[in-house]
């Protein structure tokens, strides 16, 4: 099995009022579910890679061996966890180890897409951010 999620994060601020936005579909392109975390005040690097993290704790749940494609509009999370990029930041490192450990023996790919591309996952970032509030649907 494996799964396509596009995720969001952003902050009103930065740092400013912040929340995450998940989509997690199937290959064929069904919504699965749709997961929003409200974060309080952090940055849309951190939102990021909250998306991140919550879209692995739902496929682990599912499927612990599932096949795990992330499309993203940051770039930055993308290079990062591809590793690419360094990670200068104390915070967003600790971030992407919690990650790695998530996808540890899993195939994970990442791919950066246009905002245009991404407009599900933002839609769910700013209900959590209006909410003030996580949910899962």
């Amino acid at each position: 099995m494996s799964f396509i999620i596009e995720g969001d994060g952003g902050s009103r601020g930065n740092p400013g009022v912040a929340a995450s936005g998940t989509v997690v579909c199937a290959e064929n392109g069904q919504i699965l579910a749709e997961i929003g975390r409200f974060l309080g005040e952090t940055t849309n690097n951190v939102a990021e890679y909250t998306s991140v993290i919550e879209g692995l704790k739902w496929t682990l749940l599912k499927d612990p061996v599932a096949s795990v494609h992330f499309k993203m509009d940051s770039k930055l999370v993308v290079e990062q966890l591809s590793s690419r990029w360094k990670i200068k930041d104390e915070k967003l490192r600790a971030l992407a180890k919690e990650a790695t450990e998530l996808y540890r023996g899993r195939k994970i790919t990442f791919e950066w897409v246009p905002r245009e591309q991404n407009k599900r996952a933002d839609a769910i970032a700013n209900e959590a951010m209006d909410l003030l509030t996580s949910f899962s649907r």
